[in-house]
């Protein structure tokens, strides 16, 4: 059974917290996840305590933040065992006070034309370190404007397509200045699901500065897609990992941990990366 090494809890991106989802693992008998909380650590840090305890391993990682100024893109970067994650700190808190100031402007936008509260919004993220799009869908549930987190409402509301849009885009590093972080905190750095946000080109971009891998299974991406990143990633010799970007009933569309999973020989090559760049690194010194 392979892992699932792009989950959320309920830090961030989801409605499910880290006991329950460490649970699900186990019922499902999924062996191996990595928690990767976008510009959170904590429950990666916790989640790894409790797998122990359940039998679960719990590879420890994070969804970084970037703003690709070029494209006028978001992306994320993927950063799994990190050798000093306290270095990572300051960028997450930078990244989040992005994501909670366009998220207040998004939310007084909507409360002109829907009645709900920034209030109401902040109780509907309780237990997450910032407040992101879904929380505001959940409020405007909680209003019942609809019964839906992604519907008509959704597109209306955060379709850039949509003339009625409310969005506001936080602005986050550039992506290279992340993968710099990411390195010197001893991290992985995996581009997460291109495929969704138009990222294929950034790979390119992003290999000469030492990018490790790309998550090359994610539910957005499209066979073709899958075919593309996985030649990419051998073509380069880059890492290919995957997993379903799990966020509970924050999820779009029907699925659970490990319904996207990284195979075990990919697993393998995730966990011996460091150890076998530092042997060629020694070699390359002599």
């Amino acid at each position: 059974m392979g892992a699932d090494l792009h989950c959320h809890t309920k830090l961030s991106l989801s409605s499910m917290g880290i006991d329950n989802l460490i649970a699900l693992a186990k019922n499902r008998e999924i062996n191996t996840i990595a928690i990767t909380d976008r510009d959170c650590q904590a429950g990666a840090v916790r989640g790894k305590i409790i797998g122990k305890r359940r039998g679960i391993n719990v590879i420890p990682g994070v969804e970084l933040s970037c703003t690709d100024t070029k494209r006028n893109e978001q992306a994320h970067i993927l950063c799994y065992l990190s050798d000093s994650p306290d270095r990572l700190e300051g960028l997450c808190r930078h990244n989040t006070l992005a994501t909670k100031k366009a998220s207040q402007f998004m939310t007084l936008k909507i409360a002109r034309k829907y009645p709900i509260t920034p209030e109401l919004v902040v109780q509907c993220a309780t237990g997450s370190t910032s407040v992101f799009k879904q929380h505001i869908m959940h409020a405007l549930m909680e209003c019942g404007l609809t019964n839906e987190i992604y519907g008509e409402l959704y597109e209306e509301l955060f379709n850039p397509e949509s003339p009625e849009n409310v969005i506001v885009q936080a602005k986050y590093k550039e992506p290279a200045e992340v993968l710099e972080a990411i390195h010197e905190a001893g991290g992985i750095a995996v581009l997460a699901h291109p495929g969704k946000r138009s990222n294929i080109e950034l790979i390119e971009e992003l290999i000469p500065l030492g990018l490790d891998g790309i998550e090359v299974w994610h539910p957005s991406h499209t066979e073709q897609q899958v075919a593309e990143l996985a030649a990419i990633a051998k073509k380069n010799g880059l890492l290919s990992i995957g997993g379903t970007d799990f966020r509970g009933m924050y999820s779009k569309g029907v699925r659970s941990v490990g319904d996207i999973s990284t195979p075990d020989a990919n697993v393998k090559a995730l966990m011996s990366y460091k150890s076998k760049m530092k042997k060629r690194m020694a070699a390359a010194a002599k």
